[in-house]
């Protein structure tokens, strides 16, 4: 008698494809997942078609892992599908965990983006200034686009998600551990983050040389060449490793790189932004008043930095506007 195996979907909605990549980088672990699951649908990879998941049963997939923010409509509307058609739908990676770097969008109007994109930059050519539009015929045969939002949202703004692995893109070993705690049904509760909730600061590679860090200039990590093995803070780089949950193996501090937070808070932290300006407040050399300022004013666009992944679970969302569509 054939073995059942449980059926899992795959699906990259507003991302630029890391996520996807991440799977194949289990290498070898790969085959194992692919032994014990039943994969119905990863458009990416297989020639999987929508309509082949909406014919199924509602709840027929036993687990979803969908990568990628909510950008647009038809983000929205396969995100609903999935939804209806799994039991258990994880948020893979940083789009979906925290609506990740396309979120920074909501700093802009989707207007200002087009403008800037279609319009101003100058490698484009476009002596009409044509913009995309929802309809266009071409030939007689009318063309549709999904609708780009003003907002971008991370994906529990849309539907209930049951797990999410954070990072960008995950580490293969978070991958495989949720794939066996699924087929295990030995699952933590719903909601939960799979991924260490520690700081990352606790798990770094670099090492402090003082007690206490005291930072007196900003400084971005081109601009300096680095003393490796050294705290990155500690020499003055702005490194988000105080707010983050670790769990990606310490991988750009490993190579000399500041963190930036792509695997979010730790279930402590409501606000990363909040928390690493509280952090970084309690190490500036600074106290007067107008050499704070000046100091902050040093900070290249100081709120995509910290929300760098996280502007649209942060208590920002975007930038405000009259009407949020």
């Amino acid at each position: 008698m054939a073995v059942v195996k449980p059926k899992v979907a795959f699906y990259w909605m507003g991302t630029c494809g890391g996520c996807e990549e991440s799977v194949v980088d289990l290498a070898e672990r790969i085959l194992d997942v692919v032994a014990a699951v039943d994969i119905v649908f990863w458009p990416v990879a297989l020639d999987f078609k929508k309509a082949d998941v909406e014919a199924m049963e509602d709840g027929s997939i036993a687990v979803a892992l969908i990568n990628g923010s909510v950008r647009n409509s038809e983000d929205e509307k396969m995100g609903k599908m999935l939804r209806k058609k799994a039991g258990l739908i994880v948020a893979y990676g940083a789009c979906a965990h925290l609506g990740g770097i396309p979120g920074l969008a909501n700093f802009h109007t989707r207007e200002e983006i087009f403008q800037k994109v279609y319009i101003e930059a100058p490698t484009i050519n476009n002596p009409k200034k044509i913009i995309p539009q929802l309809e266009t015929e071409v030939n007689g045969v009318k063309l549709t686009l999904p609708t780009i939002y003003n907002t971008v949202k991370k994906l529990d703004d849309i539907i209930d998600v049951d797990y999410y692995i954070p990072g960008c893109p995950p580490h293969p070993d978070l991958l495989m551990g949720a794939v066996q705690a699924i087929l295990s049904g030995n699952l933590p509760p719903h909601g939960s983050v799979l991924s260490p909730n520690r700081n990352m600061c606790d798990t770094c590679p670099l090492e402090r040389k003082e007690d206490k860090i005291i930072m007196k200039k900003f400084k971005r990590i081109h601009q300096i060449i680095p003393e490796e093995g050294q705290c990155l803070l500690e020499q003055g780089v702005m490194c988000l490793g105080p707010v983050t949950r670790n769990g990606c193996d310490a991988a750009c501090m490993k190579v000399t790189m500041p963190c930036r937070g792509c695997y979010g808070p730790t279930d402590e932290v409501e606000d990363m932004g909040t928390k690493y300006a509280s952090a970084l407040a309690s190490i500036w050399e600074e106290t007067d008043e107008e050499d704070v300022i000046r100091m902050v004013k040093s900070i290249p666009s100081f709120a995509k930095m910290v929300y760098y992944f996280s502007t649209p679970s942060s208590i920002l969302k975007r930038k405000k506007m009259e009407v949020i569509p």
